[in-house]
């Protein structure tokens, strides 16, 4: 569903009042934080989908990855699970769902959570994901409205895994392109939040099925705040340029484009197929961090030293009319 169809749903639903209601629909951050005690927050989280691999194990993978995102992006700790099933299990194998179901399983578990249970429902095309809740100190939440003019923003994953999923669905990708595709969207963002905690984040988001632009805008729209990225600065999966360039894009990223069209402005050297790059939508993708310019270095050398290769930093925050402004 793209965000302008979801935007105009939720606009007359009647956000909920409670005071330990912490951070709820106001901002479309990536998931729910109500209060318990004033040390202890709970982030509650869900996200399915179809497959983006045809490995069912991989997909597991990879489902319960984007799911738990969610938790790290609220600067929290995964504790349990629910697993979302829909499978026709008149037609497959129920082999297949058992090993979709190990793969989630053997990713929360290396999240340190742990599974609790689920639902499941016959459909005609399969589908998985979680339901995950987390804990968090109230005053340590991270939220998508908290940059300030001067940040800069930190990527800390490639982007194209929505084009790369569409490649391997047509059979078009390159094996490098698949092995390094998986591995990005099958890696838990835990290492990289972890990382993070020990510097000063004024705001974060995770960037999935909005694309990089659709996350940064909520981000910019709800801190009321200009981002500016530069997209020779953005890192971009080895063969995604190529296959941009020969029409290989799903039509979240048209969905993406048209529903942002307004809000983002390209410097004219930016080319058409990484335009499109930038309105990808992403399964499992990377945190954005918005951070002091100052602290943004060390960072930086933080997370590179702690395995996150592909970290980079992408943008600035600027004060100015609320919008999206990608340089070359």
């Amino acid at each position: 569903m793209g965000p302008g169809t979801l935007a105009e749903i939720l606009k007359d639903i009647p956000a909920a009042k409670n005071e330990n209601l912490l951070v709820g629909l106001e901002t479309s951050d990536d998931a729910g934080v109500y209060r318990l005690t004033p040390e202890t927050a709970l982030i509650q989280t869900m996200d399915f989908f179809t497959p983006v691999v045809d490995d069912p194990y991989v997909f597991g993978q990879i489902a319960a990855a984007n799911a738990l995102s969610d938790i790290y992006a609220m600067g929290g700790q995964p504790l349990t699970a629910m697993n979302i099933v829909c499978f026709p299990a008149r037609t497959l194998p129920l082999a297949i769902l058992k090993e979709i179901i190990r793969g989630g399983a053997d990713k929360i578990a290396e999240a340190g959570a742990v599974l609790v249970g689920g639902h499941s429902v016959e459909d005609r095309e399969p589908k998985y994901g979680l339901s995950v809740t987390g804990i968090v100190h109230p005053q340590n939440v991270w939220t998508n409205r908290g940059a300030r003019p001067g940040d800069a923003l930190i990527l800390t994953k490639p982007l194209g895994t929505g084009i790369a999923a569409t490649a391997i669905k047509a059979g078009l990708a390159s094996q490098d392109l698949v092995d390094k595709a998986v591995e990005v969207m099958s890696t838990l963002n835990r290492n990289a939040a972890e990382t993070a905690r020990t510097a000063e984040i004024n705001a974060c988001t995770d960037i999935t099925g909005f694309g990089l632009l659709g996350h940064a805008y909520e981000m910019a729209a709800a801190g009321s705040i200009k981002i500016i990225f530069s997209a020779g600065a953005i890192p971009i999966l080895a063969g995604v340029q190529e296959l941009a360039a020969n029409g290989i894009i799903p039509g979240g990223a048209y969905a993406n484009r048209d529903y942002l069209s307004s809000n983002v402005a390209f410097a004219g050297d930016v080319d058409e197929n990484t335009r499109a790059i930038f309105f990808d939508p992403q399964t499992s993708g990377g945190l954005l961090f918005s951070v002091p310019a100052a602290n943004a270095g060390p960072l930086l050398e933080r997370l590179h030293a702690a395995g996150i290769k592909d970290a980079a930093v992408i943008g600035k925050v600027t004060a100015g009319q609320t919008g999206i402004e990608v340089t070359g």
